[in-house]
């Protein structure tokens, strides 16, 4: 029904149609100069003309609102359109995300009817949700709370929204006038906040438009409360009966979204476009690369949005998923349950404590790990830090920041706290790293190399205690102390590396089975013991390649493959991970360390029979001015050949080696297989015979018996046992003179034929040289001369991780 109009408000309105023109006009030339197609400007020049041209767009704004109320005032029959209200809700939640994020206010919804058919134009009805929505924004300080709440309404077919704020809140002798148009309260308009009057005016004439009423009031968040009740639309009900009876969509619950989880979905909604796919994540943040954070620390990596990132720039958040891949993101939000029998899944938001139930088709967990934090005294103390999740990597940046953690102490010679080192070295922090077995990257290295890592960490001033146990952490709030079985030292900050845990109550609690490594227990499709619900990423297990015995493998690389395997089988294909070798590569510092396959020590402790080898090479061809020593460790079965382990360290490219044996293992090749391999050559890039090729032709000399070879450790363990042996050094004497090891003698390879007569031929004889060539070929004239003790130290002095004599 039409509507009266006073005259102020049409005189306002010829007014703005007027206005509309030449504004609509100045605008399009003021974009055409920040374009810079009239010419260049300086910055300042284009900074002023934004200025001004975002007052244009509001003023254009406020004009086409203007006509538009008087539009809706002088209708002359009532709106007969139809429109889905929750739909409007959500999508609005997500307009205003990332400016809530920004000011770190909290969007809470809570619909109890979805779908919500209403009267009225959806385009119009859109444009009245997001003012509301936006106006409690405005009005609210950062790190407040808005409140969308929709739910029958209390006259019957009415269907009531309720937008309600922790922000200033509107006088109660206002509440009456700002539906007006052009009104502001005195605090609004005292504010900083823009704004001209119409935005509620307009919400008004909409709403009653389509025969609904809006009101205001105070809201139970402290601040206002708008009120919206329009009548159902059984139009829009029917049609919304009539498509679900047409086609019910295949529903995939994800639990968990920062690697498995919304790789699972995105590949689902690629394989099924119209499934409708949920994440349901516990934290704030979604799809950030944990990896990361070390890098993120020491400041190569400048924003956590760049973690948050995909490759073309655009942030994963939940507007990115919604938008780009129609995929719903519920963060902040906790899966409590799981029902298998009725296949649903309780829910709780963490913000207001709300409730409610999930049903699947298909169930995913991706529940993560957690970070394993030891029950020692003091663990509690502030500045006490693990390194899973953006929550840590902000408390340690802020606290280096402030300058409050000089003395850095890692807990833990793993992963974690390897990659931290070079961080905290850079930001000037002084670190201790305490292990409490007999070596760093325990899981990953065998000793040799592990030593070896040590003694670089040191030169670059880190300090490394293997073999101690940490007692107690000791101080008032803030740790000060880290007491161990060694001694006490004073500390400003720690960070506990020890290690994470598979996250399994939740699938525990629902009677799934658990394999013996503690995680999840999958088959090769990922599916778990209930055929509807898979699982991937770091709360699964998986198969070892080599051994097939169960493995705990918490890798985001390994996340990922197993999201993807998890949704093609979801979605009807054919996909399986057969499993894992424990690939690992890490930087620290100008090292890279690798490790594939079994270490030596974990090949003997299941009983394979096994010869290793030791060789240091160049990256590249020698003589390229960036060539870089490699150091790389081989593990090989000795009845069949097979390639069992790989290990690498030092400043040269250890990734490309690490990968192909990677690949040879996986295919189960044998050393003689590897070393024809026919890998790239060019000088830039590697020698002619690369180094895993020349490591391959060391083992396949030691099966076939023309090398024996001995580790440096045993050679160690020989001196500090004072057995009877010759530690021969066959390099040239300037090179002995430059730097030697204790206990050697010095015949140089040229002068050794015509001085074999030295050499008692009843001792034992070890040979070395700085790689152990000069020291092999040593051996063979040896051999020819009739020794018959004589053994090659593998790796030569490169390889030597002990006391060396300058």
């Amino acid at each position: 029904m039409k509507k009266h109009v006073s005259e102020n408000l049409r005189y306002a309105s010829l007014v703005a149609h007027q206005l509309k023109s030449p504004l609509a006009a100045i605008s399009t030339i003021m974009r055409t100069l920040i374009g810079e197609y009239a010419g260049p400007l300086s910055t300042k020049q284009k900074d002023l003309l934004k200025k001004a041209n975002l007052r244009c767009d509001e003023g254009i704004e406020s004009i086409r609102r203007m006509l538009a109320i008087v539009s809706f005032m002088e209708g002359e029959k009532g709106v007969e359109g139809s429109a889905d209200l929750a739909k409007v809700v959500r999508q609005g939640q997500l307009n205003f995300a990332d400016k809530a994020s920004k000011q770190n206010i909290s969007i809470l919804v809570d619909l109890d009817i979805e779908p919500a058919y209403v009267v009225s134009e959806e385009a119009a009805l859109i444009e009245a949700v997001n003012a509301v929505i936006g106006n409690a924004l405005k009005y609210t300080p950062d790190n407040g709370r808005v409140k969308i709440a929709l739910s029958p309404g209390k006259k019957k077919d009415t269907i009531t929204l309720r937008v309600g704020d922790s922000g200033v809140g509107i006088p109660k002798k206002d509440q009456d006038k700002i539906f007006i148009p052009f009104f502001r309260t005195p605090g609004a308009r005292k504010s900083a906040r823009p704004g001209t009057g119409l935005g509620l005016a307009f919400v008004k004439a909409v709403i009653e438009a389509a025969g609904g009423k809006v009101d205001v009031g105070k809201s139970q968040l402290g601040g206002a409360e708008i009120e919206i009740n329009l009548p159902v639309s059984k139009v829009g009900e029917e049609s919304a009966m009539s498509e679900k009876k047409k086609e019910k969509a295949f529903r995939v619950v994800i639990v968990g979204g920062v690697a498995a989880g919304p790789k699972v979905a995105a590949k689902v909604i690629r394989m099924m476009p119209d499934a409708e796919v949920t994440i349901v994540e516990k934290h704030k943040f979604l799809s950030y690369a944990g990896c990361g954070l070390p890098f993120y620390i020491a400041g190569d990596v400048k924003s956590q949005r760049e973690l948050m990132s995909s490759p073309a720039g655009a942030v994963r958040d939940s507007v990115f998923f919604q938008s780009v891949k129609n995929i719903s993101v519920m963060n902040q939000t906790e899966a409590i349950e799981i029902n298998r029998k009725d296949k649903r899944v309780r829910i709780k938001d963490i913000i207001n404590g709300n409730e409610s139930w999930l049903e699947y088709d298909k169930l995913v967990l991706a529940t993560g790990a957690s970070p394993v934090v030891p029950k020692i005294p003091g663990v509690d103390l502030k500045n006490i830090f693990t390194l899973h999740g953006m929550e840590d990597a902000e408390g340690i940046k802020a606290a280096i920041g402030k300058g409050r953690a000089r003395d850095v102490t890692i807990v833990g010679g793993g992963l974690i706290g390897a990659e931290m080192t070079e961080a905290l070295v850079r930001k000037g922090c002084r670190v201790t790293i305490v292990e409490m077995l007999n070596r760093i990257l325990p899981v990953i290295l065998d000793t040799e190399i592990a030593k070896l890592l040590e003694n670089y960490l040191e030169s670059k001033g880190v300090k490394v205690m293997t073999d101690t146990k940490v007692i107690s952490f000791e101080g008032d709030e803030r740790v000060k102390t880290v007491k161990t079985t060694g001694q006490a030292f004073p500390t400003d900050m720690v960070i506990l590396g020890i290690g994470v845990s598979p996250n399994v109550s939740l699938a525990k609690a629902a009677d799934l089975e658990i394999g013996s490594t503690g995680a999840i227990k999958v088959d090769k499709c990922m599916r778990t013991s209930d055929p509807d619900i898979y699982a991937a990423g770091d709360c699964v297990e998986s198969v070892d390649l080599v051994t097939g015995r169960p493995y705990y493998l918490p890798m985001g690389s390994v996340a990922n493959k197993q999201g993807r395997v998890a949704a093609v089988n979801i979605c009807g294909g054919k996909d399986s991970f057969d499993g894992v070798l424990g690939s690992t590569i890490c930087k620290i510092f100008d090292y890279s360390v690798g490790r594939t396959g079994l270490t030596e020590n974990k090949a003997r402790q299941l009983g394979y029979d096994v010869t290793t080898v030791l060789v240091p090479a160049p990256d590249k061809a020698h003589y390229m001015p960036d060539s870089k020593k490699l150091l790389l460790k081989l593990v090989v079965q000795k009845n069949t050949g097979r390639l069992l382990g790989a290990q690498a360290t030092g400043p040269g490219n250890a990734d490309k080696r690490i990968d192909i044996a990677a690949m040879a293992i996986t295919a189960g090749m044998t050393i003689h297989q590897v070393a024809n391999s026919d890998l790239c050559y060019a000088p830039p890039f590697s020698e002619a015979m690369d180094n895993i090729i020349t490591a391959a032709n060391v083992a396949r000399n030691k099966l076939a018996g023309y090398m024996v070879g001995v580790a440096p450790m045993e050679v160690h363990k020989m001196q500090e046992e004072k057995a009877e042996f010759i530690f021969l050094d066959v390099r040239s004497p300037g090179e002995y003179e430059q730097v030697r090891l204790p206990g050697s003698i010095n015949i140089p390879l040229g002068a050794l034929r015509g001085r074999l007569n030295e050499l008692p031929k009843d001792k034992e004889i070890v040979t070395f040289c700085q790689i152990s060539l000069r020291g092999y070929e040593a051996s063979l004239i040896l051999n020819s001369a009739g020794f018959k003790k004589v053994r090659v130290m593998d790796g030569g002095i490169d390889m030597w991780p002990y006391e060396k004599v300058s």
